[in-house]
């Protein structure tokens, strides 16, 4: 009989034990989730401090979605070494996550920091190849640079994966014009104009085929 009721008030500890440990984490969870909400609140009224303070009450170092948060609520506050510490504490959480490689490219932008910013959309096409966006960014950069040759191979996987996009086939009609391709250049520039009729700039770079 003792030992039966032994037995009983061990199991009955272990399921109190059992229910607290659930109810601290249900709590948790609920403090998050507030946090959150409240947080979306405070953006939508661009209180961007208030924002993060409200974050940090619930901060968890090896939580990813908290940092990726914080790294886009420091970059609209205008916090960019900050923006880029939390982002890049979310990548080393999710090292394959394209997502926070692409938020971190938004202070390094603003910093311009553009070694950096194009370090990471090659590794983003690493990951995701067919990144048309990315693909259109990174080509953008090379064009800038003047490497035209970089450039078109950019933006020829934009226009293979996207043939009547505006953006793809301006560029490829640029591109190629730069890199002395006429023919083709006129092709693009001419395609560029059934979507966007009159448009200046690919009026632009056929008069200068001429």
């Amino acid at each position: 009989m003792e030992n039966n009721i032994i037995v009983s008030m061990k199991k009955l500890t272990y399921l109190i034990l059992l229910f607290l440990v659930l109810q601290v984490k249900v709590n948790g969870q609920d403090a998050m989730t507030q946090a959150f909400a409240k947080s979306y609140s405070y953006e939508k009224g661009e209180l961007y401090a208030q924002a993060i303070d409200i974050l940090k009450e619930v901060y968890q170092e090896n939580n990813y979605e908290i940092n990726l948060r914080l790294g886009y609520l420091h970059y609209l506050a205008n916090q960019n070494q900050e923006s880029v510490k939390y982002y890049n504490k979310a990548i080393e959480i999710k090292p394959l996550c394209i997502q926070a490689k692409l938020g971190l490219v938004l202070p390094n932008a603003v910093m311009k920091k553009w070694d950096v910013v194009m370090k990471l959309y090659e590794e983003v096409l690493s990951i995701a190849p067919s990144s048309s966006y990315v693909s259109y960014k990174l080509g953008l950069i090379h064009y800038e640079r003047k490497n035209y040759a970089a450039a078109y191979k950019c933006f020829e996987l934009v226009y293979n994966l996207y043939p009547f996009d505006y953006e793809g086939l301006l560029m490829m009609g640029w591109v190629n014009l730069q890199l002395g391709k006429k023919a083709e250049a006129k092709d693009f520039f001419n395609r560029t104009l059934l979507i966007s009729p009159n448009d200046k700039s690919a009026l632009d770079g056929l008069a200068r085929l001429k």
